[in-house]
């Protein structure tokens, strides 16, 4: 079974709640500033107001949906 998964949405959503955890830097495989974000909450939101900013102005870059087939991640 096929699934897709709008990235904007996804991303967005990611940032806007789990930011403050640095779980979007996660998904964009910055593991380093993942963890930094993660210790620093944050650093007590600015961070995360950046990076949601950031999200909202490269979304014309990213590709449109993520593709799961049987629950596996498609490139």
């Amino acid at each position: 079974m096929e699934k897709r998964i709008e990235k904007v949405l996804f991303i967005v959503v990611g940032a806007w709640l789990f930011g403050a955890i640095g779980v979007d830097r996660f998904m964009r495989g910055q593991v380093g500033l993942g963890v930094l974000k993660l210790l620093t909450a944050g650093a007590f939101g600015v961070w995360t107001l950046i990076d949601l900013i950031i999200a909202l102005t490269k979304i014309s870059s990213y590709d449109k949906e993520f593709i799961f087939v049987d629950g596996k991640w498609q490139k």
